[in-house]
């Protein structure tokens, strides 16, 4: 039986082991102490799951770009992949609340200079990236993406950022997303540091998930893993199971309610496809006595590339662009918002839509080379400024799309 020593903070507190006849998971605390995760409290008996990895563990699993490049790697060094070889792999090397040892060496890596990523943006760059930090690169994710360990010369310090970039089928992902993450920003959602590279090919983004005060990692949950569910569900679910799952663990109920329904709110207005129940989480302090949502993360226009694209999860039933009647409804019913507190929210929103729209307008007339996909994510979001209902993106807006 194979196993893997799982820490918090460094101290051991049991073990994930795995029963390949059986394909068949486990953990066990091998002392009474604080959770690994919020839905799986310190218990004698075994935590067992059938065919797959425990949540907390499987959001750190790697999809799509990096799934790829680490399955052709491991199988030629060990002649087979499975989930727990993969995980054993990757895990020794995560920097987290949650440490882990297994019979895999621990890596040392090389820093870079958070500048020379910025002003050097190629895929040569990107390539060294990834062959750097593959066996670091326990993240999720479709696209095109790396962990990476870079030096701010400003702060004198070394910390650990998400480089994201783009090929052909997603033509200037990393604007897209920077728009769409700063109109967020507006609403008074906090979001991660975020910086575009000189040639505008990679969007770099700062870990959130330490604590600079307490020098300390903090823990963070996808609501994925606090449903119990895995990344081949994560589009399996409801923006109402995230409204509940928040409310229920937050400590700071109202004001975290707000932080989500804006986020909720934006996703709908922004016309993100893909704000799935990977896409949204949590984070708690080292005693756990804090619990508050995360900062809004992974947010893009995702119908300027598949224009029949809608929601990533139902609301109400349905996965539709559903406008302000039915947004507000949500506010009052799923955030425990009065309906004018709803509807200042909602008419918030709309007014740091309208800002992103003038400045995305002043930023295509000065670069022109955003004019294909930046005008498409204006048409898309001036639809939304109708407050209306949208089963799609309208024939007659996309028809001069090229």
């Amino acid at each position: 039986m194979e196993k893997i020593e799982v820490n918090i903070y460094n101290e051991k507190v049991g073990e994930l082991f795995f029963q390949k006849e059986k394909n068949s998971f486990g953990f066990n605390y091998t002392n009474h102490t604080k959770p690994i995760s919020l839905i799986m409290p310190y218990r004698q008996q075994s935590y067992i799951w059938k065919n797959k990895l425990h949540p907390i563990f499987d959001m750190n699993m790697p999809e799509g770009y990096l799934f790829e490049i680490l399955k052709n790697y491991i199988s030629k060094e060990y002649g087979y992949i499975d989930d727990f070889l993969l995980f054993s792999y990757l895990c020794v090397n995560i920097q987290s609340r949650l440490d882990f040892k297994s019979e895999i060496k621990k890596n040392e890596f090389f820093s870079y200079n958070l500048e020379d990523i910025l002003q050097n943006d190629t895929k040569d760059t990107f390539t060294n990236l990834i062959n750097t930090y593959l066996s670091k690169n326990a993240i999720s994710g479709v696209q095109p993406k790396s962990l990476a360990l870079l030096k701010d010369k400003e702060s004198l310090s070394t910390k650990e950022y998400i480089i994201k970039t783009w090929g052909d089928e997603y033509e200037q992902l990393a604007l897209n997303e920077y728009f769409c993450l700063k109109a967020i920003e507006k609403t008074g959602v906090k979001i991660p540091n975020i910086q575009l590279s000189k040639n505008n090919k990679f969007l770099v983004v700062e870990r959130f998930n330490y604590d600079k005060k307490d020098d300390n990692f903090l823990g963070f949950e996808e609501i994925l893993s606090l449903l119990g569910k895995n990344k081949e569900e994560k589009y399996s679910g409801s923006y109402e199971q995230i409204a509940k799952v928040i409310y229920n663990v937050s400590t700071n109920k109202l004001n975290d309610m707000r932080s989500l329904y804006k986020v909720i709110i934006m996703n709908y207005l922004l016309k993100n496809g893909d704000a799935h129940l990977k896409n949204f989480g949590i984070l708690y302090d080292k005693d756990i006595v804090n619990i508050w949502f995360a900062p809004a993360y992974d947010v893009v226009n995702t119908c300027v590339y598949l224009f029949q694209d809608r929601p990533a999860l139902t609301m109400f039933g349905k996965k539709l662009w559903l406008g302000k009647k039915e947004l507000v409804k949500f506010g009052i019913e799923n955030c425990y918002l009065s309906k004018k507190e709803s509807t200042s929210i909602y008419e918030e929103c709309i007014g740091s839509l309208e800002n992103s729209i003038l400045e995305l307008e002043d930023y295509i007339l000065k670069n022109k080379e955003f004019q294909n996909v930046g005008t498409k994510i204006l048409d898309t979001w001036k639809l939304s400024l109708d407050k209306k209902s949208y089963k799609e993106i309208p024939l007659e807006i996309r028809r001069d799309w090229k």
